[in-house]
């Protein structure tokens, strides 16, 4: 029996020589449930969906490469190949033949990619945003020629090098900031997420704890269509999530519904980006009758 009151225990592993950090939600007879952030987010940013899903789940999240509390990459370019890998890592530390993966934003890219590439050992996807480019930047990456992208990545990597991390007085001014990036967040959820979220510096001031490098556009896709033939080969059901406040494009009238073997769409009113946040009971409500199908 799981004790509602219990919360995670953290645990690591070693992924291509970075050590990796996630938080198990226990119940360890249960089915496996794998949770995957979004960029500048963290594991326990799925806390909410985990507290409800682990009453008949084990449940895991996993920080990404220089999300979290995981190691930040030698390098700057956190290339989303390197974040799959890291997830195949993560399936095969746990030791667990077939998993539930539950992704959100870059997540979804990340977890779409592995289910692609190893369709037996995921049971079922649940992707909140994140596999289709948003609507503000598929102009520009459709249009992009290779040599223009080498030069905005050579831009983007110099100019992040000379951004100093930002420093907040305290968690209450770093949950603030929180806020402004979403709108739709409770002061208990902001104030949770920054909790979680910023490292104490040691004159006392908040950072964040994922590392600046980590940022887009170098993590998203660019090209037309580089894993449409990826996706054609996940085998398990598949759940596709979006706000109708977000930017995200319909599935069906992007295409992505198309390139999928069995897969369904479904718009959340009132939520932007982050639905899981925005509309917690509608999501559970929403992913608990598809893994109950």
């Amino acid at each position: 029996m799981v004790n509602e009151q219990t919360g995670p225990t953290s645990h690591f592993f070693v992924s291509q020589r970075l050590r990796m950090h996630y938080v198990d939600w226990g119940n360890r007879e249960a089915p496996p449930i794998v949770l995957v952030h979004g960029g500048r987010d963290h594991a326990r940013s799925w806390d909410w969906v985990a507290r409800d899903l682990r009453r008949d789940h084990h449940v895991i999240a996993l920080d990404l490469r220089g999300h979290g509390d995981s190691a930040w990459a030698i390098g700057s370019l956190y290339h989303v190949i390197e974040m799959v890998i890291d997830l195949a890592q993560l399936i095969d530390a746990i030791d667990e033949e077939r998993v539930v993966l539950i992704c959100h934003s870059l997540g979804s890219l990340v977890g779409a990619q592995y289910a692609g590439a190893r369709p037996e050992r995921i049971s079922k996807f649940v992707a909140i945003e994140g596999i289709d480019v948003p609507k503000r930047f598929r102009r520009v990456i459709d249009e992009i020629s290779p040599r223009k992208q080498l030069f905005q990545t050579i831009d983007n990597v110099q100019r992040q090098a000379a951004r100093p991390p930002r420093r907040y007085p305290s968690i209450d001014a770093a949950a603030t900031r929180m806020r402004e990036e979403n709108a739709f967040l409770s002061d208990e959820q902001a104030h949770h997420l920054t909790e979680h979220g910023v490292a104490r510096n040691e004159d006392g001031t908040y950072s964040w704890k994922f590392d600046d490098y980590a940022r887009d556009p170098k993590m998203t896709r660019t090209g037309k269509d580089d894993i449409g033939e990826v996706l054609s080969h996940i085998e398990c059901p598949v759940l596709l999530i979006r706000g109708t406040e977000s930017d995200a494009p319909d599935p069906e009238e992007s295409g992505l519904l198309a390139k999928l073997q069995n897969a369904r769409a479904v718009a959340v009113e009132g939520a932007g980006h982050w639905v899981h946040h925005d509309q917690l009971d509608e999501v559970l409500r929403l992913t608990r009758n598809f893994l109950e199908e």
